[in-house]
Order: C-alpha cells, then structure tokens, then sequence
C-alpha cells in the first residue's frame, strides 16, 4: 500500500518539520478537541506536525468509527469522497519505523496512535505515515483483564506485561488494552475528549463509515 522513501529523504522531510510546539487543535464537524505529541516519539511527532503544517488533514473525513474502540482519519482521498465507498488505503508514500514505548504510553482512552498494516505484510509494525486513530474503549474490570494479558504477551512474544497502575487505569479511565506494544502511540487528548466520543456514537454502515460525514475542517499547531 505503501512505498518507503529513502532514509535520507525522510530525514530530510522530517528535520524540516520539527517546531517547539507540539499541540495540535483539530477544528471538526462535531467541535473542537487538542492533542499533545509526545518528545519521545520524535519522528511520529516531527513527521504529524509537517503534515499538519502542509494542510494534509484538512478536508479529510473519520473514515473509520467503532463505538467503545476508536476513530480513525488521515486518507487523503476522503476529501473528495463518493457515498457508501471504503476508504482508508491512501496514505502518503512512506511509512515509519515503530516507535513503541510501552508502558510509557499505552492505549487508555484518549491516546493518539499510528495506523499501520496488519502483521502478515508488516512483521516490523512500521506505522503509517499519516493515518491515525483516537482511542476511545471501555473499562476492563480486573476478572477480564487475565484474557488481555494472555492475548498481549502471545501478540508480542512475552515481551508485554502489564504493570499494576497500567491495569488499574484501564479498570478506571478505559481504553483498548489488546493493542498495547504493536502500535505506536504519540500523543494524547489534552481538551476535547467529549468531541471524540460524540464521533464514537455516529451511526456507521457496515464498512464502519459514518453515515453522515464527519470532516476534519481544519488542523494546526497552536500554542499550549
């Protein structure tokens, strides 16, 4: 689906949009909502605030909603999108290597995740390059965690374990723990959560496309 660019082209893309702010406000049809990149994931962050500075997600529809899992943007093609159709295979030509940091950042409600290709056709998780996903979830009560835990650690060859404030968080604030070190999270809501989850509830057709469309109006780094 996606060509890599040379290392040293998109060293060169991505030194050209570092910036000392790293909050990205996100004007859409349902309202308002923020997010921060975070520093640790350095080429996730310098690479989506290039893309936001170039206006790539304005425009741009939630292509794909899941009630109590996630909403997902970033194909360009949506801007110009026909009823009833499947989107969500554009991207940009590139891809990015993980940057996993678990349990640092984890998917608890509110996290801001890289999309990538499934496993069988990326065994390196290599994010993609622009499309992303808003987690919403629910809450794990500690008598269903034992099945995540099990799930996660063969996902990952053992290398996962949930810590207990980990655990506890998803009991507390949601989220969906089953991805936890296969993708690549790089920031977090700060304001406007309630924005994502009236996304969340649209009514969807069986592609997981709202029915009525729901665009990104606008995009841009702002001062925090």
């Amino acid at each position: 689906m996606k060509r890599i660019l040379s290392t040293f082209v998109l060293s060169m893309l991505l030194s050209a949009a570092v910036a000392q702010n790293s909050h990205v406000r996100f004007t859409t049809d349902k309202g308002v909502f923020t997010v921060v990149l975070f520093d640790d994931t350095p080429q996730h962050r310098d690479n989506f605030l290039h893309l936001v500075r170039e206006g790539y997600y304005d425009g741009t529809l939630f292509h794909r909603v899941i009630k109590n899992f996630m909403v997902q943007a970033g194909d360009s093609s949506t801007r110009h999108a026909r009823p009833y159709i499947l989107y969500g295979e554009n991207d940009v030509p590139y891809t990015l290597p993980a940057e996993i940091r678990f349990p640092t950042h984890y998917h608890h409600r509110g996290a801001l995740a890289a999309a990538r290709e499934a496993d069988d056709v990326n065994p390196e998780r290599r994010s993609s390059g622009a499309q992303f996903y808003i987690v919403t979830g629910s809450k794990w009560a500690s008598s269903r965690f034992a099945d995540i835990r099990s799930y996660v650690s063969r996902m990952t060859d053992g290398k996962v374990v949930f810590p207990y404030a980990v655990a506890e968080d998803y009991a507390k604030r949601g989220g969906v723990p089953h991805l936890d070190g296969q993708y690549t999270i790089f920031g977090e809501i700060t304001d406007g959560m309630d924005v994502v989850e009236a996304i969340s509830v649209v009514p969807t057709d069986r592609n997981d496309r709202p029915e009525t469309d729901l665009r990104i109006i606008r995009a841009e780094i702002v001062e925090e």
